[in-house]
């Protein structure tokens, strides 16, 4: 796989499980973000995806990006190259956490404050396709839902 494909802005196109197409960019990797764009042929037009909102930003495992096809690059704009914020918990006392970013700050937090952040994981191409798809149809996705903080 050329380097090129791994570039910071490419724009890719996802085949989801009922036939539409999402859209993603390569952030710094392995991050990407992923488009609220469902289309039911596939689009190309970089401009128009890049004009649309972020559902999510995630760690995607780079051999996902052998499966999705590469449709154009455009430098980042100044939103998705900020610092990508997650949090961990640790699993014999969920009390403990951590929020830390892709530029190396990280700090004590309680559970609570993790609400709403990304939990630190690195997704797989099927995981990733079923979730942007869920989000697109405006459905719960059991993975996201597994890896929220937990509370109590």
């Amino acid at each position: 796989m050329s380097k090129q494909r791994h570039k910071a802005g490419t724009f890719v196109r996802l085949a989801l499980a009922d036939g539409s197409f999402g859209y993603g960019r390569l952030l710094a990797p392995p991050y990407l973000a992923f488009y609220n764009l469902r289309t039911e042929s596939p689009d190309a037009d970089v401009d128009g995806i890049a004009s649309r909102s972020v559902l999510f930003k995630i760690a995607v495992n780079l051999l996902a990006l052998k499966a999705w096809e590469p449709i154009g690059w455009r430098e980042l704009e100044e939103d998705l190259i900020q610092p990508l914020v997650q949090f961990r918990q640790d699993v014999g006392d969920f009390r403990r956490c951590t929020i830390f970013d892709t530029t190396g700050n990280k700090r004590a937090a309680e559970p609570q404050d993790c609400v709403g952040l990304e939990r630190a994981a690195v997704w797989e191409q099927a995981s990733v396709e079923e979730r942007l798809l869920d989000a697109l149809r405006g459905r719960l996705n059991s993975a996201v839902e597994h890896l929220k903080v937990r509370l109590r």
